[in-house]
């Protein structure tokens, strides 16, 4: 039997989304509690990406076109796009 690699679904950091934009948009699409999406949130403010989700090829896929198409963060100072997120193989050793 061959097992399909798992995928990480990795978000980056930006200077106009909001933490309460990035916890609320995980509470909705991953379904994490407001405070496991506000450590995240903290987390890729700090490191710069983060990863947000490990699954299947078709179901990263899925995550990473919803984050990207989640919608405007309605309290950011500016005008903003879509979160950066991609996915990649989990590293094999």
């Amino acid at each position: 039997i061959q097992l399909h690699p798992p995928y990480n679904v990795i978000l980056h950091n930006d200077d106009y989304h909001s933490f309460e934009y990035v916890s609320r948009m995980l509470k909705t699409l991953v379904a994490y509690t407001e405070e496991k999406g506000f450590k995240l949130a903290e987390e890729v403010h700090l490191k710069g990406k983060v990863i947000v989700l490990t699954t299947s090829l078709e179901h990263a896929e899925l995550k990473r076109d919803q984050i990207i198409g989640y919608g405007p963060d309605l309290r950011a100072r500016v005008p903003t796009g879509p979160l950066g997120c991609y996915i990649e193989p989990v590293p094999m050793d």
